[in-house]
């Protein structure tokens, strides 16, 4: 599947247009178009949907599953809060907190470098503000910051030994 830089250059190949054309018809300048074409600058869909329509195209996206391929370490800690996940509730929260909060301090303690203080911030955040669908986001999402939040998580100790060792053992 080609980058989004490469559909920009492939289309304004096909069409003709130079950067300063594609610069005046859409009013982005024309640094940020170099970039998004060298791939140095974030080009969205968004505004590749935009650059696309001044030269007479559209963006169409085909969306599909794929089976995300996890280290092993990454994807014991998937499925170990993927279980979390499923006991987490307004309830649960409340009671797991002080764990949470405890566990988060221990790890403040030993952690040093980005992102790792930055996603104990968040984790805290997460817990004092009491929001499940972003604490569950994180717990089984497979997007890096969701990956790199799970190595510092401050879960440990809310799973049964035996559930825990039940989770573990489907992962091969």
């Amino acid at each position: 599947m080609p980058s989004r830089g490469e559909v920009l250059r492939e289309v304004m190949l096909e069409t003709g247009i130079t950067q300063s054309e594609l610069s005046r018809v859409s009013g982005v300048r024309q640094p940020s178009i170099s970039q998004y074409l060298s791939g140095r600058g974030h080009l969205s869909d968004d505004m590749l949907d935009r650059l696309l329509s001044c030269m007479g195209y559209r963006l169409e996206i085909v969306r599909r599953p794929v089976r995300q391929e996890l280290d092993r370490s990454s994807k014991r800690s998937w499925e170990l809060h993927r279980r979390l996940s499923i006991h987490l509730t307004p309830a649960t929260l409340s009671e797991w907190r002080p764990i949470m909060l405890r566990n988060l301090q221990r790890l403040r303690e030993s952690t040093r470098g980005q992102p790792h203080l930055r996603n104990l911030d968040q984790w805290q955040r997460l817990i004092q503000d009491g929001d499940l669908p972003s604490l569950r986001r994180v717990m089984t999402g497979l997007d890096t910051d969701s990956v790199e939040m799970r190595e510092v998580s401050p879960m440990g100790g809310l799973l049964s030994q035996e559930e825990r060792s039940e989770v573990l053992g489907l992962v091969s």
